[in-house]
């Protein structure tokens, strides 16, 4: 259907760069945004603040700068660190881990919320309840509290997942030969830009949808033995 001139194959190793920084991003984000939720939901004013100042500065600032910030600003780090131990040389993170580590703090930011929001939708007798049965905290976190948490959190996160998936195209910016950085490439080479940046976006759109399908399924399995409302 489309003439890709020998490029299919650096198309799809884009791809797989794509899903391996979309996937980091994700489990690095979930941790965060679990983290950053416990934070703001902390009685602890200290806590709270460290919570709402992630949030707050992460969510104020474009993904492109936090890219940036962490792909230049970590090589001026990481070579003073090095220069600690007598190491002499320029030091400087990979694009690969440099998208994960941005997108997974920017996607922490967002999904701080999410959790904030569905842990407190849990009425608190379930949380009395545990400890009323001797549960410690982290029991009753674990296995009261997150269980019911992630089947409200779901839709939001699979929403947020989706906006990563495309936010990968910035780290294109740092050199990262993911799905637009090769698009980019096959163009400045065929000088057919329209074939490929339509590609690129029926691959998105493709990987989107399978996302939108999966999401429906963990959707489902979270809600296994709720009892649905009727009208």
């Amino acid at each position: 259907m489309f003439d890709l001139q020998g490029f299919g194959d650096q198309l799809l190793l884009g791809v797989w760069m794509t899903l391996r920084v979309a996937a980091g991003g994700l489990v690095m984000g979930l941790l965060l945004g679990l983290v950053g939720a416990g934070l703001k939901l902390s009685k602890s004013r200290i806590a709270y603040g460290i919570g709402a100042t992630y949030t707050t500065v992460i969510r104020g600032i474009p993904e492109l700068l936090v890219v940036l910030i962490i792909y230049f600003g970590s090589a001026g780090l990481l070579t003073k660190m090095a220069g600690w131990f007598g190491h002499d040389g320029y030091v400087e993170l990979s694009p690969l881990l440099a998208g994960i580590i941005a997108l997974g703090i920017a996607f922490g930011a967002y999904a701080t919320e999410v959790f904030r929001g569905a842990i407190q939708a849990i009425p608190e007798g379930q949380t009395e309840a545990a400890a009323a049965c001797g549960m410690s905290q982290w029991q009753t976190f674990f296995r009261i509290v997150l269980p019911q948490a992630w089947r409200v959190a779901i839709p939001g996160l699979g929403n947020l997942f989706q906006v990563l998936l495309k936010d990968t195209a910035l780290i294109s910016v740092v050199g990262l030969d993911e799905l637009m950085r090769k698009s980019q490439i096959a163009i400045s080479n065929t000088k057919e830009p329209f074939t490929f940046y339509f590609v690129a976006a029926l691959i998105y759109l493709s990987i989107t949808v399978i996302v939108m399908i999966g999401q429906r399924y963990a959707e489902n399995w979270a809600s296994r033995g709720v009892a649905r409302r009727t009208e």
